[in-house]
């Protein structure tokens, strides 16, 4: 082991449309326009009588409806395309903001934006739950969008100030990040947002990951307390990997995390385009195959989960180059907990621009959290503090490695739904 130093308002659902090689005739309409289920069973020939054709109409009419042939599109993956430079711009900081990784997707951020002046506010209304009984989820997934609003601000012609926690009366005003008129090249931190995002997916097992690869990203942890352990070896990985699957285990076997960690899954397409949010099958890190048949067939939670505990046990645990964990001093500190926000979205964005795959693996520290809310035996608490150097506490962990397969997005509210007026 070397030691150095993401889960309110909703807008209403949207009509779907669909790409243009799906092409009317087929049973779709031309792209731009809504589908009709009449309509749609009309063309494939209910009105035939043929019953065999009648059951391929309903299996087709699921695939759409269930968002097969149009993935990773729609309203709900705009903003991905949105947070380029725009000149002098206060809300393109935003634009790069919305794009931080975060738990479980829940989004949980609004902005004030003026011209000089950015201020975050934690959505508490999005909270996980059991899922994040302390909220230390949440804290993290603010510090990534503070870090994105800072890389964002000189390609946006603003240089910015953080202050952390600035009003000691309203604990959800996150930071306030002053601005003034500045300007300097695209960094490669800032070109990787757009192209950021978690791969569930297997990695190469035979890729290891070079030391010099782990040495830059231990690099950029730049607080005094915190710091990056690395699980390389075979012994380590082994111990934190069966503590992992153990962790999601006992997540599953729990009905209030399991139903909080459930509540949390999109499962068609239509309700992705309505709220924007929340984990979909597609970055799932499943076989295409998969991902289909859960689009067309209802997938229960008990599926999910069984899906779930499988892919952390088959793929992710097996295939991962190394684990990491960023610990800290005091898990409940909010600063701390902001600053290792930040040090992730740092540590994803530099592993996107070289190549890697990324994927918090934060089962542990969760049932960690819910023994420590629901006074449960020290259980977890106790077997990660023997994987970890004495008096650091976990606040992230995760895995790593050279991918075998692109990301797919996931989906987003766009800044202009999450700036408040």
């Amino acid at each position: 082991m070397n030691t150095k130093r993401l889960s309110s308002e909703h807008r209403g659902a949207e009509q779907p449309t669909y790409p243009p090689q799906l092409k009317e005739g087929a049973g779709v309409a031309p792209a731009g326009r809504p589908i009709d289920r009449r309509r749609f069973l009309g063309v494939v020939g209910l009105g035939a009588g043929s019953l065999a054709l009648a059951g391929a109409a309903g299996l087709t009419w699921r695939a759409v409806d269930g968002g097969v042939f149009a993935t990773g599109t729609g309203p709900a993956y705009d903003a991905w395309g949105e947070s380029g430079p725009k000149g002098q711009d206060a809300l393109g900081l935003v634009r790069a903001a919305v794009l931080a990784a975060n738990a479980h997707n829940a989004q949980p951020w609004h902005f004030l934006v003026a011209t000089d002046r950015i201020d975050l506010f934690a959505d508490t209304s999005r909270n996980l739950g059991t899922m994040d009984p302390l909220e230390r989820e949440m804290y993290i997934s603010l510090g990534c969008v503070i870090e994105n609003l800072v890389l964002a601000g000189p390609p946006n012609g603003k240089a910015p100030t953080v202050s952390l926690l600035p009003d000691p009366a309203d604990s959800t005003h996150i930071a306030r990040v002053d601005l003034v008129p500045a300007r300097e090249p695209v960094s490669a931190l800032f070109a990787a947002i757009p192209m950021r995002h978690t791969n569930r997916a297997a990695y190469d097992t035979r890729r290891p990951l070079p030391q010099r690869q782990l040495d830059v990203l231990s690099g950029l942890v730049d607080a005094s307390d915190t710091e990056l352990v690395w699980f390389t070896g075979a012994h380590d990985k082994r111990g934190f990997g069966e503590l992992t699957i153990r962790a999601t285990e006992a997540i599953i076997s729990d009905p209030r995390q399991a139903a909080d960690d459930f509540a949390w899954y999109r499962t068609n397409w239509q309700e992705i385009q309505a709220k924007k949010d929340g984990i979909t099958i597609d970055p799932s890190g499943q076989t295409p195959l998969i991902r289909t048949l859960a689009k067309i067939m209802p997938v229960s939670r008990r599926q999910n989960n069984d899906g779930w505990l499988s892919g952390t046990r088959g793929t992710q645990i097996p295939t991962a180059a190394a684990f990491g964990a960023l610990v800290v001093r005091d898990p409940l500190d909010p600063v701390q907990r902001l600053g290792v926000g930040r040090i992730w979205q740092r540590m994803h964005l530099s592993a996107t621009a070289s190549g890697l795959g990324m994927q918090p693996l934060c089962q542990v520290p969760e049932r960690i959290d819910r023994e420590r809310s629901a006074g449960l035996p020290a259980d977890f608490t106790t077997a990660m503090a023997a994987l970890l150097p004495a008096r650091w506490h976990p606040i992230m962990t995760f895995r790593t490695g050279y991918p075998t397969t692109e990301a797919p997005r996931s989906p987003r509210r766009p800044a202009a739904d999450v700036v408040l007026t």
